[in-house]
């Protein structure tokens, strides 16, 4: 299979070229500066160009749908640069609640989130990446901007999650029901124990003993206390919140519609069902005609989201740097004294929705900047429907999401972590976090008060009190051993990290910083779709 055949090769230079990018940036006519002299700095298309002809379908020519279905590549590059872009006074930015950004705390947390104009302005490390950043005030103690690396993973992984929940509780109604007899299930999926739940021979639900979801059995892994479902409802309220740019969307705004709500499939294949689950009501969906009439307008068009959603949903994994002997036995370490109880390392999707995943692991040959090399491999099929480019469609096979270490499930870990919130309530159950990148993203903590592994390790307690203790009596050279694993998890600049996509020339030593000597990720390889002008 190679996409590239169909592309004539003075195209594929033009693409690689034009890829390179920093963390934020802004369009070259706005910076006026030619991006094809500067391709590391700014981006070529304006907004309206990226925006194209809107959310549309696969049938219509340069929308975003027509995209994500027939060249899924360029629509993840053109949501990575979306991500990077500063966004201007004049395209909505800000205020984020009103002018005066005053009101009620309690009841409008964007009153304490710091305005950016940029997405990679909270997640903009390392270097050209949905990485992590610094913190963001949502809660008094302040939150740390966590790494967005493998996050089309997570909320697959959460989905499956939630729907094989609900099929152990419908199976488990369904034969207390035939036999008129109570029945108690074990709520056990992919591994993970979300406590159990007895049914009544009437078929009354006992959710009483279920453990580390709600009773709705939504499995929410976005923002650290498990609040939000899907990419996109974390993308919009992010736009709102810490941009004050507001979207209307077909897709949220549908499915959340108060008197005809319908089931919804964004464009990166997340069903929303209204009947099963309450997500959340863009503010712009109920904007009148009149914006001065209640100060409410959409400044985003629906497709900048559509590219944002479909570029997070394929983003990279974390990798994995060199593994020593000591590093080795630290993670045995981890899983003698229950670390993996809690922080479990391998998880499973059944239907993969991605289109490619990138394998980034320690390569001190292939390597050539950071002794990283990742290589890509494409999970679509090719599928012709007599248009001019066929679709690109995920094949849906199943993946083993390796070195998540997290079970998505909530734990109450002890009142070192517990947070207070701005009505004077406490918060005490958090998402496990993943450690997947942890070697990269000191301080630690989900409100980033740890100042290294070692400390926020001492720091755990409640359900993870007995593997602290176990870790505490372990020798120095057993600590250093666990930490010596835990910091192979690292993040990368993809702008910097040779692929099988761009390997780089390792004979030049001499102009190692330029892009095609050093190597990088560059989808732009894998376009479909001929363009006049480069992304």
């Amino acid at each position: 299979m190679n996409i590239r055949k169909k592309i004539p090769i003075t195209f594929i230079i033009c693409s690689l070229y034009s890829t390179y990018t920093w963390s934020q940036l802004v369009e070259c006519d706005q910076a006026g500066i030619d991006g094809q002299d500067i391709p590391n700095g700014c981006i070529i298309k304006s907004l309206e160009d990226q925006i194209g002809t809107g959310h549309g379908d696969e049938n219509t020519e340069g929308s975003a749908v027509y995209l994500i279905k027939r060249d899924p590549a360029r629509s993840i590059r053109r949501g990575r640069q979306l991500f990077q872009r500063k966004f201007t006074l004049a395209e909505g930015h800000g205020p984020r609640v009103n002018i005066f950004s005053d009101g009620d705390i309690t009841t409008n947390r964007a009153i304490g989130a710091g305005l950016s104009d940029s997405c990679a302005s909270c997640h903009g490390r390392p270097k050209g990446s949905a990485g992590f950043g610094g913190d963001v005030v949502t809660r008094p103690d302040s939150r740390d901007a966590p790494h967005l690396f493998g996050l089309g993973l997570i909320e697959q992984l959460a989905d499956e999650m939630t729907t094989e929940l609900r099929q152990l509780r419908q199976e488990t109604v369904d034969q207390a029901l035939s036999t008129n007899t109570s029945q108690t299930r074990s709520l056990r999926v992919k591994g993970v124990r979300f406590g159990r739940i007895t049914v009544n021979g009437d078929g009354e639900v006992d959710s009483s003993e279920i453990d580390g979801v709600d009773a709705d059995l939504r499995v929410k892994p976005f923002f650290h206390q498990g609040g939000t479902a899907s990419i996109r409802e974390f993308i919009m309220g992010a736009f709102k919140d810490e941009m004050g740019l507001q979207a209307w969307d077909p897709v949220l705004c549908n499915a959340t519609d108060p008197q005809n709500p319908q089931i919804q499939t964004s464009p990166s294949g997340f069903v929303y069902d209204p009947s099963k689950d309450n997500f959340e009501r863009p503010v712009a969906c109920d904007a009148s005609e009149d914006p001065d009439e209640d100060g409410i307008t959409s400044e985003i068009n629906p497709a900048v989201v559509d590219h944002m959603e479909f570029y997070l949903l394929n983003y990279f994994k974390p990798g994995q740097y060199k593994v020593t002997g000591e590093a080795r036995r630290g993670q045995q370490l981890m899983q003698q004294i229950g670390c993996l109880g809690c922080h479990t390392q391998n998880l499973r999707i059944d239907s993969d929705r991605r289109v490619a995943d990138v394998e980034t692991v320690y390569d001190p040959v292939k390597g050539i900047f950071n002794d990283l090399y990742a290589t890509a491999s494409t999970r679509f099929d090719i599928v012709d429907d007599g248009q001019a480019y066929p679709k690109l469609l995920p094949q849906e096979q199943p993946f083993l999401v390796e070195n998540i270490f997290s079970d998505l499930k909530r734990h109450d870990l002890g009142p070192a972590f517990h947070e207070r919130d701005f009505d004077g309530s406490v918060v005490t159950e958090f998402v496990t976090e993943p450690l997947w990148g942890v070697g990269s993203t000191a301080p630690y903590g989900h409100d980033g008060r740890s100042i290294n592994l070692d400390s926020v390790i001492r720091r755990h307690g409640g359900d993870a009190q007995q593997s602290k203790r176990r870790y505490e009596r372990l020798s120095e050279r057993g600590q250093a051993q666990i930490q010596a694993f835990l910091q192979t998890l690292v993040l990368f600049p993809p702008d910097d990290t040779a692929s099988n996509l761009n390997p780089g020339d390792a004979s030049n030593n001499q102009d190692v910083q330029e892009p095609d000597v050093h190597g990088t990720i560059n989808l732009g390889a894998l376009f479909q779709i001929e363009e006049e002008s480069p992304e």
